[in-house]
């Protein structure tokens, strides 16, 4: 019987120790990649664009970013083509974060894998996480914060300010705290 790292206890959504030195190596890595960027001038293209290749897990040959941008892994996220972040995003990779061609994410925007037991016993020495899927064409507003576990189908419109605690379908305009569908999305219009 093999014993699981903890890096694969985090990935598959398992109570894990946060302390440990690869995940601490890793989040460092990050770190450092993510200060890297948000150092960087909007003329240091080659620059940016070989940092956001090696930050992600797949697409950052095609993301958009407007730097701030803040994760703890970078290597858990994977976005499909031409992905947008604006301005001040945050995303807490510590499960995977799967992102669709052409999403676009609003001025600080929060993805939120990372979770924590409710006993505090439990919190002090471990930590979990949920994975969060989004689909293409999602369009998520400014402030808008998506918490572990959710699922947003493609072509969804999240509402500035919301709070996603559950997943929302495809083609709907969606809103609020909790966030919830307001309607239909009509592609004619």
């Amino acid at each position: 019987m093999t014993m699981q790292s903890e890096r694969e206890k985090m990935l598959a959504g398992e109570l894990y120790d946060p302390s440990d030195g690869e995940l601490s190596a890793a989040r460092d890595r990050a770190r450092d990649l993510c200060q890297a960027l948000n150092a960087t001038a909007e003329a240091d293209k080659d620059e940016r664009r070989r940092i956001l290749r090696a930050l992600f897990g797949a697409g950052g040959d095609t993301v958009w970013m407007q730097p701030p941008f803040f994760c703890d892994y970078g290597s858990n996220i994977e976005l499909g083509e031409r992905v947008f972040f604006n301005f001040n995003c945050v995303v807490l990779d510590v499960c995977p974060v799967r992102i669709g061609s052409f999403a676009q994410f609003g001025p600080a925007v929060q993805i939120y894998t990372a979770t924590h037991p409710l006993d505090a016993a439990e919190r002090r020495r471990r930590e979990y996480g949920k994975p969060v899927e989004i689909g293409s064409d999602v369009w998520v507003g400014g402030g808008a914060i998506v918490l572990p576990g959710v699922t947003i189908g493609p072509r969804a419109v999240i509402g500035a300010g919301s709070v996603v605690t559950r997943d929302i379908p495809a083609d709907v305009f969606a809103a609020g705290n909790p966030c919830r569908v307001i309607r239909a999305i009509d592609q004619q219009k």
